[in-house]
């Protein structure tokens, strides 16, 4: 532990064994247990618990009351030595609730730049990938899959092992029950999509024509009432072969809960 180079709250508490690198921070009464090992530059808040065994990277935010590692709720967990893995230059706001993985030697993983709004909850084995947003009281199920830039309302729960797209919104306070399409926007009770996530895709530099052959997609996907398998045939022989249809087709053929259409 760097302590001469972390900066340690005299009410915290910070296990020796802990790990902290260069520049760390841990403000008033939180706990840093044996098991953790945090990257430089980090900051802990007051009143949190980082336990188990979590590895966080570099320059972390962590705010007031987040609990961050603590044994998954899951009546299948039995104590097994289980991890969490979180990259660099996450925002994990106040009241966070982050589980490790349920089955000896799984893991949670969280990656880079990706914001956990007020009272998220992330369950065991969940994937979170980078820059997605989960909205305040967004709830996870276990092995939730959130990919990359994947927005999710407030309010929201994601059912166990359902995946949500790269590039995918969520509007808030809608139940997630199957896999969101990649590009997509979904909202309404019982969810459906509603279209591509144009203003998404335009706000990170989409090409023009990207955006223009996903439309066509959307259309090809959710409007002409086709099967998956057709759908994936078409995407597969009608389409121009650009990345992004590249990784429509991949979600589809991968997709084992169904979509929401």
């Amino acid at each position: 532990m760097s302590l001469a180079t972390s900066k340690i709250h005299p009410t915290a508490i910070v296990d020796p064994k802990a790990r902290l690198g260069s520049g760390v921070e841990v403000g008033p009464y939180s706990i840093v247990d044996g098991g953790v090992t945090i990257g430089d530059g980090t900051v802990i808040g007051t009143h949190c618990v980082i336990t188990g065994h979590t590895v966080m990277g570099r320059k972390n935010r962590v705010f007031t009351g987040a609990v961050v590692g603590s044994e998954p709720q899951d009546v299948k967990y039995h104590g097994e030595e289980t991890y969490l893995e979180i990259g660099d230059e996450n925002v994990i706001r106040e009241y966070v609730t982050i589980n490790p993985g349920t089955g000896e030697g799984s893991k949670t993983v969280i990656g880079n730049d990706n914001w956990l709004m007020i009272q998220a909850h992330v369950g065991h084995n969940c994937v979170i990938h980078n820059h997605a947003k989960l909205a305040n009281g967004v709830m996870l199920g276990g092995h939730a899959v959130i990919e990359d830039y994947a927005t999710v309302g407030g309010g929201t729960p994601v059912h166990q092992y359902v995946r949500i797209g790269k590039y995918a919104m969520i509007g808030g306070g809608f139940r997630v029950v199957q896999d969101v399409v990649p590009f997509m926007i979904a909202g309404d009770e019982p969810l459906k999509i509603y279209g591509l996530n144009q203003i998404g895709l335009e706000r990170n530099q989409f090409p023009k024509e990207t955006i223009e052959a996903l439309k066509k997609a959307h259309k090809v996907i959710f409007r002409q009432n086709l099967t998956l398998k057709e759908a994936i045939q078409a995407l597969s022989t009608d389409f121009p072969p650009l990345d992004e249809i590249k990784c429509l087709i991949d979600f589809l053929q991968s997709c084992t809960r169904g979509i929401v259409r």
